[in-house]
């Protein structure tokens, strides 16, 4: 496919499914600070978000065949490219380059898709559950603690009246998949809904199970932690009986691929018009526990000014990043991502 974005530094930012539930709000954060190009499959549905910023809608299919081309200053990534055609347009064309939305055994595929692109401007992955959040807390965290940090739980409580788009529960199509962790600094394989637990999340005492997230992946290769485990439970106790009960008659297993996705999805699916969630991040080092516990809210009402529970902030480093050429580099949230320092992996 020949997708073609130049490096325009007075062009747009495009954020790829800028009128999605989740690019819509990248979109009301961004349009105060930069002209923005919105993209997706049915532009007609971004033109009000798009009048109120000034901002242009256009159509890009990344699962069809027609190309696209733009001049733009950054891509922002909030939509599924299962053939990584933003990533790929984004590094060929020397544009910087921010995804928040991969899964984890697709981000491991972008990372070596844009490193075997060499590219000159800056690759910021950021995804992890809520956009990165859960990353850049732990990062912070970690900071906090000087480095100190060999193992890392987080556990979050997702709302069920959360406002959530339907890319948003993929996870449930990974649910009869085995996933890969670190554990000790060893690789062990993990049962999803697996290593039940009881933890008071925000003073809820909520019941959380495995489940695979690219914070497991990233974290122990940026911050060098041997330890790194992420749970779920939910807001409604029912929701989470029915997740376990469907994976103990082998729902998950059974009922992989395309024909059984609508009955996955029955289970769990059905946004509300907004909620919080409350996640739980404890650090344990060598000097013992720290726990945070950050009550972060739904996507809908994320703002920046929320230091310690919005992605959004770090997004304007490589927005602004300099017109003249920069060093090859992929980035991912570091201890360090506060800093004017480039951090992350570096190729």
């Amino acid at each position: 496919m020949n997708d073609e974005l130049l490096y325009d530094p007075s062009g747009p930012v495009l954020i790829a499914g800028g009128y999605g539930t989740v690019g819509a709000q990248l979109s009301e954060l961004a349009g105060t600070e930069w002209p923005l190009l919105l993209t997706g499959r049915h532009p007609e549905r971004g033109e009000d978000l798009a009048r109120r910023h000034g901002a242009t809608v256009r159509r890009w299919d990344v699962t069809g065949p027609e190309p696209f081309a733009a001049h733009v200053r950054a891509v922002v990534s909030a939509v599924n490219d299962p053939d990584d055609r933003v990533l790929r347009a984004a590094v060929q064309g020397g544009v910087p380059y921010v995804d928040i939305t991969r899964w984890t055994t697709r981000l491991a595929r972008a990372v070596t898709v844009a490193t075997l692109a060499d590219p000159t401007a800056p690759v910021l992955f950021s995804s992890s559950w809520m956009g990165g959040v859960t990353s850049l807390v732990t990062a912070a965290l970690v900071a906090e603690r000087g480095g100190d940090a060999t193992s890392v739980d987080i556990a979050i409580r997702y709302d069920m009246q959360d406002s959530a788009g339907i890319d948003s529960v993929d996870f449930l199509d990974r649910l009869g998949y085995d996933f890969e962790v670190r554990r000790s600094g060893n690789a062990v394989t993990v049962a999803p809904l697996s290593d039940t637990r009881w933890v008071d999340v925000a003073g809820s005492r909520t019941k959380v199970v495995r489940l695979d997230t690219p914070e497991q992946f990233t974290l122990p290769l940026t911050l060098s932690v041997g330890s790194v485990a992420t749970r779920i439970g939910f807001s409604s106790n029912s929701a989470t009986a029915a997740l376990l009960a469907a994976k103990k008659v082998g729902l998950f297993r059974w009922g992989r691929g395309e024909r059984w996705t609508s009955v996955r999805r029955s289970l769990l699916y059905s946004p509300g018009d907004g909620g919080s969630a409350q996640i739980r991040i404890d650090v344990v080092g060598d000097a013992g526990a720290r726990p945070r516990r950050s009550s972060i809210p739904a996507v809908r009402r994320i703002s920046p000014r929320s230091a310690d529970s919005s992605a959004c902030a770090g997004y304007s480093r490589p927005m602004r990043w300099p017109a003249s050429p920069s060093p090859n580099c992929i980035l991912v949230p570091s201890p360090h991502w506060g800093n004017s320092r480039r951090t992350g992996w570096k190729y």
